[in-house]
């Protein structure tokens, strides 16, 4: 269980900062409310993250809820702010998610 809200947790890391970049590229009250977005979506991440470090060491846990952040910004990054594609770009994001998976793999 605790894992499933994890992963959940990264992927509100995910909506805010795709609310930021949404943000910014907006004015007035379109950028408000993607602020507005921004805001739910941290508050909801954080709570998620601290409701998985109850069963899962925080080390791993922050690890994991940055990683999934990160994964998920640049995918997102890619395909909707049309962020450059490269094949050292997604040599390191592979590399990554499989340090992700490790992480999950060795924690008890």
């Amino acid at each position: 269980m605790a894992w499933g809200i994890l992963v959940i947790a990264g992927l509100f890391e995910v909506g805010f900062a795709t609310c930021l970049g949404k943000a910014k590229e907006s004015s007035g009250a379109t950028s408000l409310g993607w602020l507005f977005g921004f805001l739910v979506c941290l508050v909801i991440s954080m709570y998620l993250l601290f409701r998985a470090t109850r069963t899962i060491p925080i080390g791993t846990a922050y690890a994991v809820w940055t990683g999934i952040g990160a994964v998920g910004t640049v995918i997102v990054g890619i395909l909707l702010f049309r962020e450059p594609v490269a094949f050292w770009r997604l040599f390191f994001l592979t590399t990554l998610i499989a340090s992700i998976v490790g992480l999950k793999a060795v924690t008890h």
